[in-house]
């Protein structure tokens, strides 16, 4: 029989060690199956086809993400929506596959270094990403981009990785001198949306934000250097668009996960302010650090230790510390903690036009009155601000191209004889307004 805790002969941690194929004293060492599989529920089996990728997926930072909710708050509304940042990053590896694939059946010439890499920074790409995905990437730190951190991160992999990674991060910034390389990572039609939009669209049931993207993936072809897509794509794109503007209404951007997220941030907010007033809030040691100093970019430049503290920070430290603030002295603190925990959220008002000062002042002054709170205090009660809904961005450095029958590369908006697509360039705003709802 094996021994308790594992099979014969695996060895401890993982898959890092080698191990023996019998046991013996002259067994020969044979080195770990790193080509593994995973069983997907979007896509079915996606092969990891390379020992440096197994062991990027292997390592404590890309592990990290299984502790990061792909969608934050959104369960909050589609209780399905429980999928991390780990699944969607393995999805993205997976489409990244299919359309290389797609790319070298068509003649393009990938060396497998390039496969390799390109395999690496969508992998990647994701891996600076704080806890609860967007919602608090301004409430703990000052203008610090995520995509900055996964940057950094993999100039640390790279490190212990010996180099192996210096052509993935070229790609990563996008200075490598094949630009389709970066678009298939980070564009208007890449990997990463064609992934979060089929996996969030699966986990949270909204069927309406499939993209189709094994037929865009199928339609991909490089003119000079750069992605485009063939002419017969149109329709496909367009539905990629529709499908992309409808998650962000009916998922990113709901009404109910907004006021969810404006919370957190906000009771995060508040933690932070009142730590740097000398206020003491419970904490453990890895956030009580960022919540005490104002963190900006050129800080995680100059001090490694900042990253370091970082790459421990995930979903279950927020959450934690949640608990914790729903029974702390501060009303304003103790309230939203308590109204997160039990899900009792703020009402939340979508208007077309923004609300004037004079209704803000109004709903403050009922807030102060019910909370018995200052004005400042009780101003930190409602919330408000913009949802801005862009489905594609016709001007942007990076559009989607189309490759027309007669050779000629044009703005899908300009190849398309629908007025779909260009009316989905506009962008949308809206207004909101959250409140307490025992003020009603």
């Amino acid at each position: 029989m094996p021994p308790r805790g594992g099979a014969a002969g695996a060895p401890r941690g993982g898959g890092w060690a080698p191990r023996r194929s019998f046991v013996g004293p002259n067994a020969p060492v044979l080195p770990v199956n790193k080509k593994k599989i995973f069983n997907d529920p979007v896509y079915g089996f996606v092969t990891v086809p390379t020992e440096l990728l197994f062991d990027l997926i292997e390592h404590p930072y890309f592990q990290r993400l299984r502790r990061i909710q792909q969608l934050g708050l959104t369960g909050f509304v589609y209780p399905g929506a429980l999928h991390t940042r780990f699944h969607h990053a393995l999805g993205a590896m997976h489409l990244m596959q299919l359309a290389l694939r797609t790319l070298k059946d068509k003649g393009v010439v990938v060396s497998a270094a390039e496969g390799e890499a390109a395999l690496a920074a969508i992998l990647l790409h994701d891996i600076g990403h704080g806890p609860l995905s967007h919602a608090l990437e301004t409430a703990i730190f000052q203008d610090v981009p995520h995509e900055q951190l996964s940057l950094f991160l993999m100039q640390r992999l790279n490190k212990e990785f010996g180099g192996k990674l210096d052509l993935a991060i070229d790609i990563f910034k996008g200075t490598y001198d094949r630009p389709f390389f970066h678009q298939l990572v980070s564009s208007q039609l890449d990997m990463d949306r064609l992934d979060y939009l089929n996996r969030d669209s699966f986990y949270t049931g909204v069927e309406e934000g499939r993209p189709g993207a094994d037929r865009l993936i199928k339609m991909l072809r490089v003119v000079d250097e750069r992605l485009v897509l063939e002419e017969k794509a149109v329709y496909s794109v367009e539905n990629f668009l529709v499908s992309r503007r409808l998650m962000y209404w009916q998922v990113y951007l709901h009404k109910t996960v907004t006021s969810a997220e404006q919370m957190v941030i906000r009771t995060v907010q508040r933690a932070r302010d009142l730590t740097r007033q000398g206020v003491p809030v419970p904490a453990n040691s890895c956030l009580a650090y960022f919540l005490g100093r104002a963190v900006t970019l050129a800080d995680f430049a100059a001090d490694p230790k900042i990253l370091s503290r970082f790459v421990d920070l995930d979903d279950y430290d927020i959450w934690s510390a949640v608990k914790g603030w729903a029974s702390h002295p501060d009303v304003v603190l103790s309230y939203l903690a308590k109204s997160l925990l039990n899900r009792n959220l703020l009402k939340i008002v979508i208007a077309p036009v923004p609300f004037d000062d004079d209704f803000k002042l109004g709903i403050q002054e009922l807030i102060a009155e019910h909370f018995r709170l200052p004005p400042a205090e009780a101003a930190l009660l409602m919330l408000a601000g913009r949802l801005s809904n862009s489905a594609y961005d016709a001007r942007s450095q990076e559009p989607i191209n189309i490759l027309t029958k007669k050779g000629e590369v044009v703005n899908v908006m300009d190849a398309s004889d629908l007025p779909n697509i260009r009316a989905l360039s506009q962008r949308v705003d809206k207004f909101y307004i959250c409140y307490p709802k025992e003020i009603i």
